[in-house]
């Protein structure tokens, strides 16, 4: 499997599976990158294991070391930001998420970051002009429509939440993520009561 792969499927991992599952993929993406001799991947994915084990400082310098390698690579810039977000500095991981933005424009993951992040700190329209730009890249991304959901709920529009909401069931794999389902049936169950 190619490492860009390797990155879609540890990105997958991490939202809709187990910490265990997560770091066996890092680890495995590190050793095909060690094999292969690609610093900048292997400092991409060494920063993913810091991040998996919440070494957020060292997860920093790992992301800080492939952007030296790739300065392009908006998975680094993306994953940088999300270390800064969890150690609250919030104004630096933003600028983190509009660098990665500038210099990779196409990348979904990164705008949905950037609006969960938003949502998180109540800047909820920023943070659905960043949801509906991750949906207009990545269309069948489901947990762009649950955060996007969230972000309409915390607005009061009820209507377009449980859509989004109703979107999320329809896209996550089947049999997978049963809890997940059963908080997004919850949160529909009690949206349909206000309405």
């Amino acid at each position: 499997m190619q490492l860009s792969k390797m990155r879609d499927k540890l990105d997958m991992a991490i939202t809709y599976g187990s910490r265990r599952a997560a770091m066996k993929l890092a680890r495995e993406a590190l050793k095909k990158a060690r094999r292969q001799r690609l610093g900048g991947e292997i400092c991409y994915f060494q920063g993913q294991v810091e991040l998996i084990r919440e070494n957020f400082v060292s997860a920093i310098e790992y992301f800080d070391a492939a952007i030296r390698y790739d300065n392009r690579d908006g998975g680094s810039y993306n994953d940088r930001a999300l270390c800064l977000a969890e150690l609250g500095l919030i104004d630096e991981a933003l600028k983190c998420f509009d660098q990665g933005i500038r210099v990779e424009r196409d990348y979904a993951t990164i705008y949905h970051n950037k609006g969960w992040l938003l949502n998180n700190i109540g800047r909820y329209k920023e943070a659905l002009v960043c949801f509906k730009k991750a949906l207009q890249l990545e269309p069948e991304r489901a947990v762009t429509y649950d955060n996007l959901a969230d972000v309409l709920f915390n607005q009061g529009n009820f209507h377009a939440a449980l859509k989004a909401y109703r979107k999320v069931l329809a896209l996550l794999p089947a049999r997978r993520c049963p809890g997940i389902r059963s908080e997004i049936k919850k949160r529909i169950k009690q949206i349909e009561e206000k309405i």
